[in-house]
């Protein structure tokens, strides 16, 4: 399937969820997430879900990341230049919601790409190379070429994988794991 097709078949999947199954599969997605991972120490990026959009609940993997001591920032999208910036996040008052839903950070301490350790990356489909669509902006393949060649780039996904996405590109920056609700890929 195209990244287009992906995009519909899964905004509609999400919104087939009840909250109760998608507050079950957020609470899956965060202790594998633990199980996982190292992140006591480390510089961690972590989206924040568009709730509108039916995204996974990641406020739990943020309270317990922050409780083993790591520097959890997260981002906030300019779309006239079409970058993110990071921001650590520290409170939940610092948040404000975008005209597009978004929960982001309106002040606070910027984190550069490079410092990254770690980078959960928001997702609508993923294929079994690794290959993501997103919503189509570009923001996370531009901020991921940025990061350090030692960051691992993680996926959080509330489906199984996809065999393929048919109209990758040269630009699509691969990543390295995903985790679903039934467990961690490699790529």
């Amino acid at each position: 399937m195209t990244k287009a097709e992906l995009r519909k078949k899964y905004l509609e999947k999400r919104k087939q969820l009840s909250p109760g199954q998608l507050q079950k599969m957020s609470e899956e997605i965060s202790n594998l997430v633990f199980t996982h991972f190292q992140l006591e120490g480390k510089y961690v990026s972590l989206f924040l879900p568009i709730e509108r959009q039916h995204e996974i609940n990641t406020y739990e993997i943020w309270e317990k990341a922050v409780k083993f001591g790591a520097k959890v920032a997260v981002p906030r999208s300019n779309f006239e230049t079409m970058e993110m910036k990071h921001i650590l996040f520290e409170t939940e008052d610092q948040l404000q919601l975008s005209p597009w839903g978004i929960p982001e950070p309106k002040n606070g301490r910027m984190v550069a790409a490079e410092h990254f350790e770690i980078v959960f990356v928001p997702l609508l489909a993923i294929d079994q190379k690794g290959h993501r669509v997103g919503y189509g902006k570009g923001f996370y393949d531009r901020f991921l070429k940025k990061c350090s060649p030692k960051c691992q780039f993680i996926g959080l996904h509330l489906f199984e994988l996809e065999e393929k996405i048919e109209d990758v590109f040269q630009g699509d920056i691969q990543l390295h794991a995903c985790i679903t609700p039934t467990g961690l890929i490699r790529f």
